[in-house]
């Protein structure tokens, strides 16, 4: 009878818990971008719906967000972006909103290409970490390792290097005060030590958090279990949320 009431208090304590937990709330930008966004919107959000608990709405006009809009959500990520126009693309009252939703400690998610728009918003580069620059360039798509520079950081702690076909951007433009989680070796600098072309950057604004993936630049990329992990943890750190050292991801193939 005494274990009976231990396990009835144990499952309700259990269900207090699992109730409490709110899910993370996310909006996804999209709607416009110079790579495959029709295809790629989709994947990032199935592939963050199978690995969170989670509750994902999608704007395909980022354009006309305001910061009441912004309120319900924990993170943004962004798929989007206006290239080759690259001015003048957001009213005022949408780029406060996203300044104000990060200083006032939301998460901001970049992938790929959507930091290369908004040049002339200056702090939109203070949030994403890094960006398509005067001297950035690219080969073929190709096989590239990527390396764990950050160990310790709770997005990376426990992962392992990995192998994926993608397009690496090298020669980065990235603001000041950024910190590389992960890093290739491109093969134009294979005889140059040190010279690492950062792919995973996080960023403080306020007291909000970057994080900016800049690999994916297609859903054969996004299908590489390694981009799944990084994507999900780093949605999850964006969001404030604990990363368990036992998470198992589902990837989307």
């Amino acid at each position: 009878m005494k274990a009976k009431k231990i396990f009835l208090f144990l499952l309700a304590l259990l269900t207090v818990c699992c109730c409490s937990d709110k899910p993370v709330r996310i909006l996804i930008l999209s709607g416009n971008n110079n790579h495959d966004w029709q295809q790629t919107t989709p994947l990032i959000q199935k592939i963050l719906l199978r690995n969170l608990y989670c509750k994902i709405d999608v704007t395909e006009r980022p354009d006309t967000i305001h910061l009441s809009m912004l309120k319900p959500y924990d993170v943004i990520v962004s798929n989007w972006n206006a290239w080759p126009e690259l001015n003048g693309l957001w009213n005022p009252e949408a780029k406060n909103a996203l300044e104000d939703f990060m200083m006032q400690g939301g998460g901001f998610v970049c992938v790929h290409s959507a930091s290369a728009t908004h040049y002339d918003w200056p702090p939109y580069l203070e949030m994403t970490g890094g960006r398509w620059g005067d001297k950035t360039h690219h080969g073929p798509i190709d096989d590239c390792t990527v390396q764990i520079v950050n160990k310790e950081h709770p997005v990376t702690k426990g992962l392992q290097a990995f192998t994926i076909r993608d397009e690496l951007w090298v020669d980065l433009e990235c603001s000041r005060s950024i910190e590389v989680l992960c890093a290739v070796q491109a093969e134009e600098y294979k005889d140059t030590p040190g010279k690492l072309e950062p792919v995973v950057i996080i960023t403080r604004y306020g007291k909000g958090s970057g994080f900016y993936l800049a690999l994916g630049h297609d859903t054969a990329a996004m299908s590489n279990p390694g981009w799944q992990n990084l994507m999900i943890r780093g949605t999850q750190w964006a969001a404030k949320r604990k990363i368990s050292s036992s998470f198992s991801p589902k990837f989307e193939l």
